[in-house]
This record gives C-alpha cells, sequence and structure tokens, in this order.
C-alpha cells in the first residue's frame, strides 16, 4: 500500500517519486522521472512529465500540462487549464524535442498561476507571485507582484496571505496578518517582518 492516493484511472510510470499524502486524480499520467512531493493535489486530467519537480503542499487544478523543465517549490497553486511551454522556438518540421531543448521555468514557493495562462519558458515566479487568469507570462515575475494582460504587465502587489497591498508615503504596507511590506522600488517588494 502507497502512502499517496491515485485514482485507478491514474497511470503512474514506475519510478515516479510521490510524497506521502499526495493526491492523483482521474485520467492523470505521471511519467517515470516525475518527483511530486507531500500532500499536493493533482485534479483530473494533469499531466507530469520526465524530471518534473513539484514540491510539498501543491495545489495543481485540472488539465494542467507540466512538462519537462518545469519546477515547482512548495505551496505553488496552478488554475485550471494554464499552460507551461518548454520550447523557445518549436517546429513539427524540425523538432526539438530532446532534453538539450527544454529551457527551465522555476515557480518559487507560495507563487499563483490563475486559470488559462500561459508561462512562456525560461522564466521564474518569483515567491508569492500572482498571475492573473489568462495572462501570458513572457518575462520572470517579482516576489509579491500580480501580473494581468497579453503580454503581462505588473498591476499591484500582493502579500504572501494574498491580500493586495496598499503602500504609505514612506513605501510601507501591513496585511490581514500583521506582516509588513517595503516597496524599494517600481519592480521591488520584500517581506520586512
Amino acid at each position: 500500500m502507497s502512502d499517496y492516493f491515485a485514482h485507478e484511472s491514474t497511470y503512474v510510470d514506475e519510478g515516479a517519486e510521490i510524497g506521502r499524502g499526495t493526491k492523483v486524480w482521474h485520467f492523470s499520467h505521471i511519467m517515470g522521472k516525475a518527483k511530486i512531493g507531500e500532500n499536493c493535489t493533482l485534479g483530473q486530467n494533469v499531466f507530469v512529465a520526465n524530471s518534473v519537480k513539484i514540491g510539498n503542499s501543491c495545489k495543481i487544478q485540472n488539465n494542467v500540462l507540466l512538462y519537462e523543465g518545469v519546477i515547482l517549490e512548495d505551496y505553488v497553486f496552478c488554475g485550471p487549464s494554464m499552460v507551461f511551454t518548454n520550447v523557445k522556438t518549436p517546429r513539427c518540421e524540425f523538432p526539438r524535442n530532446t532534453r538539450e531543448d527544454y529551457v527551465t521555468t522555476l515557480v518559487k514557493r507560495g507563487a499563483s498561476i490563475g486559470a488559462n495562462a500561459t508561462i512562456v519558458c525560461g522564466i521564474t515566479l518569483h515567491e508569492s507571485a500572482f498571475v492573473a487568469a489568462g495572462a501570458v507570462v513572457t518575462k520572470d515575475v517579482p516576489a509579491y507582484a500580480m501580473v494581468a494582460g497579453v503580454p503581462a504587465k505588473i498591476t499591484g502587489w500582493m502579500s504572501a496571505y494574498g491580500d493586495v497591498l496598499t503602500f504609505d508615503s514612506n513605501g510601507y504596507a501591513v496585511d490581514s496578518t500583521g506582516a509588513k511590506y517595503q516597496q524599494v522600488s517600481e519592480r521591488e517588494v520584500v517581506k520586512v517582518i
């Protein structure tokens, strides 16, 4: 008996590492060199390719495909049908589908990606970044930034807890948990306490 749950319709290839308390739902496929942490939830029709790394306590909603090159740290949220890419210049006639062609995408702790968003490969979503539904992210997103649009642009700032931050005249904001943040520059916010 395993320490995780996989629905009977799920394919878990030999060699896949799945942590204790993780749940994998209907019609999903976990390839043999994938690593999934503890207490994650993978919804219906999720694909996890070889060499993908998923941290602990991640929530991956229905129809998300995690291609080789994707790394999720702990507490990452992937909304329904959001898309990761892993090749910069794909071609059918001249395929670029070897490990050397794949570009790494890093999603850091606590980041959230909304439904139907697209994350172009080779970027980093920093700690607690928030990507709006339908956004197309083509460059790195700073910690605590909220981005929206096509291409995605910074529209505001959000605490790790999920509160929209409003900064005072000295550049400080406090969320509903009492955590304090400072806006250091136009593209940088740091958690003070």
